[in-house]
């Protein structure tokens, strides 16, 4: 999975989005609940993408990782 952040057509607010994600639309569903719990912070997911608001590119891959999922950052 690819973490990455963005600014672009948010009002200058920044957001995490984790992208590239395999599996059932309900996994991706409990994995953005759990992401969301132990961020603090409210976000989405639809297309494969869990958008987090907020900077939270470490959190996450620390939380993905002891998880069992591979992570990349980009950008």
């Amino acid at each position: 999975m690819y973490i990455s952040l963005d600014k672009k057509n948010r009002n200058g607010k920044i957001v995490t989005i984790i992208s590239n994600f395999i599996g059932k639309q309900d996994d991706l569903s409990i994995l953005e609940k759990t992401l969301k719990t132990k961020c603090g912070t409210g976000g989405s997911s639809k297309n494969g993408e869990i958008i987090i608001q907020g900077d939270f590119r470490d959190k996450i891959e620390q939380i993905l990782n002891q998880i069992g999922y591979k992570t990349i950052r980009k950008g």
